[in-house]
């Protein structure tokens, strides 16, 4: 339904080995001796359809109607996606009841799913076989699923009852929806290797002797021995880490289909086929109080056959200044983002705050738009997230790759802090046209430096901020619109540039035909020369990092 997000994933504590008492522990926390812990997951897609409005929409319902109201047949439906790599020992369906049950509902598998944007009684898919009744305990009907719900996959059903309607909570309502509560196994503890015994510290004390052999030593054969052929050593993986830094190799991503109104994450999975890469870091934006992440989002970073990272741009202080929000005028903003988060998306996620602040930047005292004041609304805001328990955010520093605003007096009070700021990042572009706006190819996106001179981008920040993986968090190589020229240069020169730069675990495209001012194409297929180039790219291992 309309407002809600998917695959919300919980973990809700450890359950007892053989008591299954389930035990309130933080998040990831496990008591002593536990064998498992469950996750909660949160529909992605829940509705029901009636007999009599036959081409009615329910989507956007807070509650799924269930039941028999005169000659009105209601029937609902819920969908959960159980995420790849999930380990599945038990599964229970819980449905909460507004108000009072009018008796069982039985459920019934669907063999595929369906959109609750367009569900209607017209449309709907047919049920399965039933998997069993839900029965009410308290005000929540739950069903065990143990046998259904056994891996990851997409799991959906209809919710049937030949009683009067009973009215379950959708994810629209502000107390939640239907959940698919998961056992999984929990991990094991890890126990430290013994240590070596001490070599003795007494020599012994009768030397060994040596027997010299008796028969002298035979001729050396005269054919050399066969030398056994060499295993080459596998290739090394790479995966993602602590703070989502790769242990090797480069994070690959784009925002695709910018400054456009089409959806940002079909956009994206066209990109990817054009470019012929998945991209492990999926770039989207928000601001004020917009709802994010949105269900597209959850759905795009959740896809158990494509993993990606989100990585979400967000102008918390739309609608208002940086010093308010620092001083607390928008904690209420910030609370209800950390609540989201808490009960909707448990992976760690990219998490930019007003990304290229330059630009924002009002040098006036008491604008509350100050550089000073942009470091204190970051500091305020990842120290209220943290408060409010939001443990899987990586914070990104997004400078702007102008060389007017590095030479601004202002510039360096920018940053709020090592100890809050996970990942440096960079937005930067260069133009293929000779003689226009920045034009160069990838290093010299990385070098800008002052005006009138000083340290160039990259070496600041290696050289101030060297324990900080650095992201370039939006790059491409663009030409004027309706002046395409070979941007395979700026694409080529990609690889020699990070095989310099070491400090780079990340690359994100910005992929619009048109940017902000209507005037530049950093499209990757504005010639078929420039999408081989940029495929090539695209392509090499490099970029094979596994999202963990």
């Amino acid at each position: 339904m309309g407002r809600k997000v998917r695959n919300s994933v919980t973990m809700v504590g450890a359950v007892l080995a053989g008591t299954g008492t389930a035990l309130l522990a933080p998040l990831g926390a496990h008591a002593a001796g536990a064998a498992t812990t469950q996750v909660k997951l949160a529909a992605s897609d829940d509705s029901y359809v009636s007999s009599v409005r036959r081409t009615t929409v329910f989507g956007a319902d807070d509650k799924v109607a269930v039941g028999k109201a005169g000659k009105e047949v209601k029937t609902g439906y819920v969908e959960f996606t159980v995420p790849a790599g999930t380990k599945v020992s038990g599964a229970r369906l819980d449905l909460p009841v507004d108000g009072t049950a009018a008796g069982a509902v039985t459920v019934r598998r669907l063999a595929g799913g369906f959109n609750e944007k367009t569900l209607t009684a017209a449309n709907a898919p047919a049920p399965g076989a039933s998997v069993g009744t839900a029965k009410a305990t308290g005000t929540t009907l739950s069903i065990d699923l143990s046998q259904v719900v056994t891996k990851p996959g997409v799991y959906a059903f209809t919710l049937n009852s030949n009683a009067a309607v009973t009215r379950i909570r959708s994810a629209e309502n502000p107390a939640g929806g239907a959940q698919l509560v998961l056992t999984t196994p929990a991990p094991k503890p890890t126990t430290p290797p013994k240590p070596a015994p001490p070599k003795p510290t007494t020599p012994p004390t009768t030397p060994p002797v040596t027997t010299p052999p008796t028969t002298p030593p035979t001729t050396p054969p005269t054919t050399p021995p066969t030398t056994p052929p060499t295993t080459p050593p596998a290739a090394k993986e790479c995966v993602t880490g602590d703070k989502l830094v790769p242990t090797c190799g480069v994070l690959w991503g784009a925002a695709a289909g910018g400054f456009t109104s089409a959806p940002r994450d079909a956009e994206l999975k066209k990109w990817e086929q054009l470019s012929g890469r998945d991209a492990s870091i999926f770039h989207t934006y928000h601001k004020g109080d917009e709802v994010f992440p949105t269900k597209s989002e959850i759905a795009m970073t959740q896809d158990p056959a494509h993993p990606r990272v989100l990585l979400v741009n967000w102008k918390i202080a739309y609608g208002s200044t940086w010093a308010k929000v620092a001083a607390g005028e928008q904690d209420k903003r910030i609370d209800a983002f950390a609540q989201r988060i808490k009960t909707t998306y448990p992976q760690k996620f990219f998490l930019v705050l007003n990304h290229e602040p330059e630009n924002d930047v009002i040098a006036t005292k008491g604008s509350g738009m100050e550089a000073k004041d942009f470091a204190a609304m970051y500091r305020h805001t990842i120290a209220r997230l943290k408060a409010d328990g939001v443990t899987n955010a990586i914070n990104v520093m997004a400078y702007m790759g102008n060389e007017k605003w590095m030479a601004q007096s202002w510039w360096k009070d920018l940053y709020p802090g090592d100890d809050v700021v996970d990942w440096v990042g960079l937005d930067s572009y260069v133009s293929a046209e000779k003689g226009y706006y920045h034009y160069g190819q990838f290093g010299d996106l990385l070098d800008r430096q002052p005006t009138g001179g000083g340290q160039g981008w990259y070496d600041w920040a290696i050289t101030n901020h060297a324990s900080k993986p650095i992201m370039i968090a939006e790059w491409g190589v663009y030409h004027r619109i309706g002046h395409p020229v070979d941007k395979s240069a700026g694409y080529n020169s990609v690889l020699p540039e990070l095989a310099k730069r070491p400090g780079i675990k990340a690359i994100v495209y910005f992929d619009t035909k048109h940017d902000d001012q209507g005037d530049r194409d950093i499209s990757i297929d504005s010639t078929p020369g420039n999408l081989a180039a940029f495929k090539k790219l695209a392509a090499n291992p490099l970029f094979n990092v596994k999202i963990a």
